[in-house]
């Protein structure tokens, strides 16, 4: 286990924002060629900030953003809001659920169906019919000044792939199947690079589950 610095994790947070804030804004005003390679390398770069905003929110979640309740929690707020208007005071209950009773059918994650009605399970479980039509609203709205092309590939898409992202290597790959150990979790194979860009080093999911108060830019160091 390791101690959090005070400043460090809402430094880390403030800049996962700013930096998701930085490419949404960029991405909208894009002239969007879609012979352009680079068109898909930024919806790339998007899902994978939206997959670090939910990340900082489930850091958050633990704690490890700020040692203070008030900040700490309100960070995991802003950072859910922005990524689909989620309560963070749900995925916070939900998601110590997962922890306390992993891989039982008290798991709210758990699922013992195929990758993809498991994928559609999970999503079920934590979306709300209200937090679609508020996000079909706000799309609409956005359409009066964003081009339509330019949401639904930087907007919709990389949110989109982002669940996929982290239903794959933080639910399906770790928790499906049998296993042999006191945390019901697989562990990624050691190489910090592939971890990092796959999703924030919870492919080390064996060892976020042995140490849920260390952040993701610490959870490397479990690994030694």
């Amino acid at each position: 286990m390791y101690k959090v610095p005070p400043w460090v994790g809402i430094l880390l947070a403030l800049f996962m924002i700013g930096a998701w804030v930085i490419g949404i804004v960029s991405f909208m005003q894009l002239n969007v060629n879609l012979l352009n390679p680079l068109t898909y390398l930024f919806i790339l770069v998007q899902m994978h900030l939206y997959t670090g905003l939910f990340i900082t929110a489930h850091d958050a979640m633990h704690g490890t953003v700020s040692s203070h309740k008030k900040p700490n929690n309100f960070i995991g707020q802003v950072c859910t809001l922005l990524y689909a208007l989620f309560p963070f005071k749900k995925l916070f209950t939900k998601h110590h659920r997962h922890h306390q009773y992993v891989h039982t059918k008290d798991d709210p994650d758990y699922n013992e169906g195929s990758f993809w009605s498991w994928y559609f399970s999970f999503i079920k479980e934590y979306i709300s019919w209200w937090q679609i039509v508020l996000m079909a609203l706000l799309f609409n709205v956005l359409k009066l000044w964003v081009a339509e092309l330019n949401l639904l590939l930087f907007w919709v898409v990389p949110s989109l792939l982002s669940t996929l992202q982290l239903f794959y290597f933080g639910t399906w790959t770790p928790h499906h199947g049998e296993h042999n150990n006191k945390h019901q979790s697989r562990t990624q194979h050691k190489n910090h690079v592939l971890a990092f860009f796959s999703c924030y080093f919870f492919g080390y999911h064996y060892e976020h589950h042995d140490s849920p108060t260390t952040p993701w830019w610490l959870l490397w160091r479990m690994k030694n």
